[in-house]
């Protein structure tokens, strides 16, 4: 009884000193309604309160010491459960710093986060640099990335054997800093059997708490990913449904026919060759089949009003595009698309993106110079050059630059920046280019007339990414400033602002029906916005980096993001969930593709290497294994590797045909 009223009267006293008054009292209230004393060995809650209060001055010491320990078991434990168990270290590290510099201890917290920042440097080098600018407990709330930390629990997933060698280790050694942390920082999602695979550590560590709640919140909200109502692509499809009987017929009528030469030829005898001949048509035959299979099974998008005025289309572009339309390859997971790819040579790293146009023909490049460089492939082509494109660096405006082996190379050269270029993206039907700068501008420049028409300004810090709308007219733009933005040709201020990524925006995409766009930002999150009233609409969670690439299905009906460690994720837009991620690359992945009917998704990255992966296959999750919480890894079908020449850019024409574009690096 004296023991109980010791700690009483010691609380009450500790809870005075720090001016907690509302505490105090209620613990008053408490004592005087029930004079019977507490047990509060058998009360964990009262016990975590007593806890929490009674530590003394050294609690820096508690937090060293802790860590020090738990990091040194942690290393020594078994492989089998070491990298669960190491999942547990980095959200610890963090909030014991924040918890130290909470407590006013600045110059102790400034040591311990120096003397093992290093284990996380590789995972986790940017939200570390976010951390090491918090010199002051004001900065805590100040700090938008430092206040989500603290309001946000980490969910980690762990076996149960690694949870309870983790709470075993943490009672014995009566670790309670600790202990404390884990308790309030940490959610563990425990599952029976046997450890979750080291691959899996991308998924198994996402933020909870109320960060995950507003997300779940939003990602309620309705959305409508089909595609336009009346489309080319809509017409097509009728178009085609009405002559299907017909082109029964003509199949019907072209294997009589092969019957027939087959017969002849036999009776001639030339049997050998022909029947090579056969085998090789019948060959093509199937794998032309079976791609129209595939692409028959997946159902048919919805179709959806037009939020914005789109631009009318003239006839001659329509019925071109409905040439390309019709002439278009079914590709499938037996019949990949065939590469076309451009390298920059000479570039002196002075080349910060490259864009290819829809049809091929043009390639654009920014440069560090503040420099956009325009190549005509026709024009090269009519020179006797390849695919390879010279970028000396000078100040000429001509289009004629003689290279090192004495040829001509053309390019046109835009100039008008006064920063690095840092993206380029050309409109639907190539006659414009945009281009965005470290200037905090976008420039609007005509490829018909090589001149500069609009300079666009409204950012306040350098725009990272800029990309036309599939219509044209309207485009988008992602900066450091943390916003991006809606324009239209036609007007010089933004018609949107979107804001509400905690760090720069680095990568934007428009949705296939030019209602929503999707932003990537060094935050690790992409969101999708609602074009119509700038509103967030869905927020994705589950990068461990920065977010680089993004692209869009044909359908809407998928996203997919590549990030700065090579992770690809591929999402249900409607859900907001993960479907798969995608694991292969092992640099950036600086730009993605998905191929015209959506079969197929392309990836580039900093390793060098073009990767194809099967989009139909993959993207159809089974509902039992949805729940169970098993992920489907997309099927790699093939990795197409460049010497030494990082991949910047990739487009697929409308007919299926792929175009890549990237520098070649002596580094490598």
């Amino acid at each position: 009884m004296e023991n109980m009223q010791a700690v009483n009267n010691f609380v009450a006293a500790y809870l005075k000193k720090k001016g907690f008054k509302e505490a105090e009292r209620l613990l008053e209230d408490l004592q005087n309604k029930d004079s019977a004393p507490i047990d509060f060995h058998n009360d964990p809650e009262l016990a975590k309160f007593i806890h929490r209060f009674s530590q003394s001055e050294d609690d820096v010491a508690r937090y060293q010491d802790g860590y020090s320990k738990l990091r040194s078991w942690t290393y020594s434990s078994l492989d089998l459960y070491k990298h669960e168990l190491l999942r547990v270290l980095y959200p610890v590290f963090i909030h014991s710093f924040m918890d130290m510099v909470a407590k006013g201890h600045l110059q102790e917290a400034r040591t311990f986060f120096n003397t093992f920042r290093e284990d996380h440097e590789l995972m986790h080098s940017r939200d570390l640099q976010k951390l090491e600018g918090v010199l002051s407990q004001s900065h805590l709330e100040e700090m938008e990335f430092a206040r989500s930390l603290r309001q946000s629990k980490v969910n980690i997933k762990i076996c149960q054997y690694s949870y309870d060698l983790l709470l075993q280790y943490l009672h014995k050694t009566q670790s309670t800093a600790m202990l404390g942390v884990i308790n309030e920082h940490i959610n563990f999602q425990v599952s029976s059997g046997q450890p979750s695979s080291l691959s899996d550590d991308a998924e198994v560590v996402t933020l909870i708490g109320s960060f995950q709640d507003a997300a779940n919140q939003i990602n309620q909200k309705e959305i409508h990913w089909g595609l336009l109502e009346d489309s080319l692509e809509e017409r097509m499809e009728k178009a085609g449904s009405l002559l299907s009987d017909s082109e029964k017929t003509e199949e019907e009528n072209k294997e009589g026919d092969v019957d027939e030469t087959k017969k002849r030829s036999v009776e001639s005898g030339k049997q050998g060759a022909s029947t090579k001949k056969l085998k090789k048509e019948k060959g093509l035959n199937a794998t032309a089949k079976s791609a129209r299979t595939e692409a028959s099974t997946t159902p048919a998008a919805p179709r959806v009003k037009s939020k914005l005025p789109l631009p009318l289309m003239s006839t001659e572009v329509e019925q071109s595009i409905l040439e390309d339309l019709r002439n278009r390859v079914q590709l499938s997971s037996v019949l990949l698309p065939s590469v076309s790819f451009y390298t920059f040579l000479n570039t002196h790293n002075g080349l910060n993106c490259s864009s290819i146009s829809q049809d091929g023909s043009l390639v654009a490049g920014g440069f560090s110079d503040s420099s956009l460089k325009v190549w005509d492939m026709a024009k090269m082509g009519q020179q006797g050059g390849s695919s390879i494109l010279q970028a000396e660096n000078d100040s000429t405006s001509s289009e004629h630059v003689v290279g090192q082996n004495g040829g001509k190379r053309s390019y046109t050269l835009f100039q008008g920046h006064s920063g690095p270029v840092h993206s380029a993206t050309f409109s639907p039907l190539g006659d414009f280019i945009l281009s965005s700068s470290a200037d905090t501008t976008i420039r609007l420049w005509s490829t018909k007339l090589n001149a500069n028409l609009v300079c666009y300004k409204g950012h306040n810090y350098p725009v990272w990414d800029v990309q036309f709308s599939p219509a044209g007219h309207y485009f988008a733009s992602a900066s450091h400033d943390r916003t991006a933005r809606i324009w239209s040709m036609d007007r010089i201020q933004p018609l949107r602002i979107m804001a509400g990524h905690l760090s720069d925006v680095d990568c934007v995409q428009w949705h296939a029906n030019c209602n929503y766009i999707a932003t990537g930002s060094s935050d690790k999150t992409v969101r999708l916005w609602d074009v119509q009233n700038g509103e967030c609409i869905r927020i994705f969670i589950g990068h461990r980096s920065m977010i680089l690439s993004l692209a869009m299905s044909p359908d809407g009906r998928y996203m997919a993001s590549g990030d700065e460690d090579g992770m690809i994720m591929m999402w249900d837009i409607s859900s907001g969930r993960c479907i798969t991620p995608l694991m292969g690359h092992t640099s950036c992945v600086w730009t993605l593709a998905f191929s015209c009917e959506g079969s197929l998704l392309a990836s580039g990255s900093a390793d060098c290497a073009v990767k194809l992966w099967d989009v139909t296959t993959s993207a159809k999750v089974p509902r039992n294994e949805e729940k169970s919480g098993n992920t489907i890894r997309l099927r790699l079908l093939k990795t197409l590797a460049t010497k030494s020449t990082p991949v910047y850019s990739l487009q697929f024409s409308r007919r299926n045909l792929l175009f890549a574009a990237g520098a070649l690096s002596k580094n490598m």
